[in-house]
């Protein structure tokens, strides 16, 4: 988990800027840790900014001089409205299209107007938080993404200190279960995702079986607007077919740009001006082959991306 910025624009920034008044100041001020907080909770820049807008409203009704600490009230309310949004956002997922994955956020190269700083949780964590009930994923976050201690979550989830405890061991044993303990470094990452994509954009069936795993997995999100599998693909002999089938066309469509996507190293694809899709590979620890491709192409999910000015792709 690394401190970083993203390359997505917050709509309302510019607005409360405007406003020149010292509730707008220091919501401002404490902004960005409010949508890093938010935005690991749910997994989608969209719903971030609503609850973002929900906390500004319920800031500036109150008298802020009653406040005796505004960024413990501003991280509470964001917080409890961020868990109302999960339980909805879970219901709708049930109706959601083939896979569903998180809404990748780049965190390099960031603008000065950059909607995401402080902690950010990689693609494939957020996919395993997925599994865990709202108030757990909501300790989870809290806990070990951004230090909190239990007295502090308790006081944020009007819950008791030992009730958080128990949700804080029950949302680390599930994570530690699917998710390897050991991670590698970005450039050991980096390296394999450059790699890993020359040989699928170009068909290199000998290179592909050597460095994907004999049980590789392929989760692609496409969310209904492209044509994607709908389950999960398993086993190095059918991705190397899909590639083979695919990469060609793909490789003279579209170009790509190795960057930091969620904290760690991805890929951005884009084609006629626009973002395509974002790639980001889980190696397994035991050998550094490639485990797990994330791939996002829902078009929905990539409106937040800005292009890169000059991408590298061939």
């Amino acid at each position: 988990m690394n401190s970083t910025d993203s390359t997505s624009a917050a709509p309302e920034r510019n607005t409360l800027r405007a406003l020149d008044d010292p509730a707008t100041a220091t919501f401002d001020a404490h902004r960005d840790l409010l949508f890093s907080l938010v935005y690991n909770m749910l997994g989608t820049v969209a719903d971030t900014e609503d609850v973002l807008q929900d906390t500004w409203l319920s800031w500036a009704s109150v008298r802020q001089v009653d406040i005796v600490n505004a960024r413990a009230y501003l991280v509470r309310i964001a917080v409890n409205r961020a868990l109302r949004s999960l339980r909805e956002s879970q219901a709708r997922r049930e109706k959601y299209v083939g896979i569903w994955l998180p809404e990748p956020v780049v965190t390099e190269r960031q603008t000065e107007d950059s909607a995401l700083r402080g902690e950010s949780v990689s693609l494939a964590m957020m996919v395993v938080l997925e599994t865990l009930s709202p108030l757990e994923r909501a300790v989870f976050v809290l806990r070990e993404a951004f230090g909190y201690d239990y007295i502090e979550i308790a006081t944020i989830l009007d819950r008791t200190g030992d009730a958080v405890r128990q949700l804080a061991h029950r949302a680390r044993k599930r994570v530690q279960g699917r998710q390897p303990r050991y991670r590698f470094e970005s450039k050991v990452v980096r390296d394999a995702t450059e790699r890993f994509m020359d040989a699928a954009l170009g068909a290199d069936v000998g290179t592909l079986m050597e460095i994907l795993a004999p049980d590789v997995q392929l989760w692609s999100d496409g969310g209904g607007k492209l044509r994607t599998a709908l389950r999960v693909i398993v086993g190095r002999d059918k991705f190397v077919r899909l590639a083979a089938a695919t990469g060609p066309r793909l490789s003279a469509g579209l170009t790509h740009q190795y960057l930091e996507v969620n904290g760690a190293p991805a890929v951005l694809l884009s084609g006629q001006n626009r973002p395509w899709g974002v790639v980001a590979l889980e190696l397994r620890p035991s050998d550094g082959r490639v485990q797990t491709i994330y791939n996002v192409i829902n078009p929905d999910k990539l409106e937040s991306i800005i292009l890169p000015a000059q991408p590298d792709g061939p």
